[in-house]
């Protein structure tokens, strides 16, 4: 444990000395920076971002867990339902003013959304849970920002809208990637067992439910924190465009004669 609170706190320490240079001079570093998170995106166990090293440390309790769920009869898309439905509890929380008290049942959904794969992996394992999954996953990061520009639209709305639209961007990227990763029979569990292929990238889930606890705590800084953070998804799904660009064919199909 110490051994990768060590390493996590130096690569932590590179990652924000490459967006200092962004700030100081973007368009000399920004080739660079983006160079450096296609190459660690591709590297499936390398030590960019924090998913790849939460899922071992956590990957065992949810397995045990989901065993002894899986044993009461609880199905896996049920678990995912449950977290679904207290994702948008927190919301609904967080709309009504209260973004504190939403912490609890925001971070219960997370655990019901790692729950339900570890209850799939006890039980079967089918394409539509891996589908309901990633939708109500969807749903669930796009209702959070939702709920704050409810919350005060007059303050929160255009910082919101970024937000939303660096998620969209983020989400098409990551969805896209993961299409032509599944047409070229590419696998990876570096970031534990999926339905679909996952790419790593500046920002990953991790990173947005810390994101999204620090905005509970913080509802005042909405607005900067949203500014700031939607950027950095816009970087991940560049980042993205300029992996799959790499690693993808990038010659036209040849017709075949008919």
């Amino acid at each position: 444990m110490c051994v990768f609170l060590q390493r996590w706190t130096n690569q932590r320490r590179s990652n924000c000395n490459l967006l200092t240079s962004l700030v100081t001079n973007p368009w000399g570093k920004l080739q660079c920076f983006l160079r450096q998170v296609t190459k660690r995106g591709i590297a499936t166990k390398g030590p960019f971002m924090l998913d790849i090293h939460v899922r071992p440390l956590i990957d065992p309790t949810l397995n045990s867990v989901g065993r002894a769920l899986a044993k009461t009869g609880l199905t896996a898309n049920a678990v995912t339902l449950i977290g679904l439905g207290l994702g948008i509890f927190s919301a609904a929380l967080i709309a009504l003013g209260t973004p504190f008290l939403a912490l609890i049942p925001l971070l219960a959904s997370r655990i019901a959304d790692g729950l339900d794969g570890a209850v799939a992996r006890a039980t079967q394992k089918t394409d539509f849970g891996g589908y309901l999954d990633i939708a109500a996953d969807f749903l669930f990061y796009g209702a959070v920002p939702l709920a704050f520009v409810f919350a005060d639209p007059s303050v929160n709305g255009a910082a919101g809208a970024f937000l939303l639209t660096s998620f969209y961007v983020n989400g098409t990227s990551f969805l896209g990637f993961a299409i032509l990763a599944e047409k070229h029979q590419m696998k990876t569990d570096a970031r534990g067992t999926k339905s679909l292929y996952f790419t790593g990238g500046l920002l990953e889930g991790t990173e947005t439910i810390g994101f999204f606890v620090l905005l509970c705590l913080l509802p005042a800084y909405f607005a900067p924190l949203a500014w700031g953070f939607g950027a950095l998804c816009f970087v991940t799904a560049l980042s993205r465009v300029l992996l799959a660009r790499k690693v993808f064919p990038v010659t036209a199909h040849k017709k075949e004669n008919t």
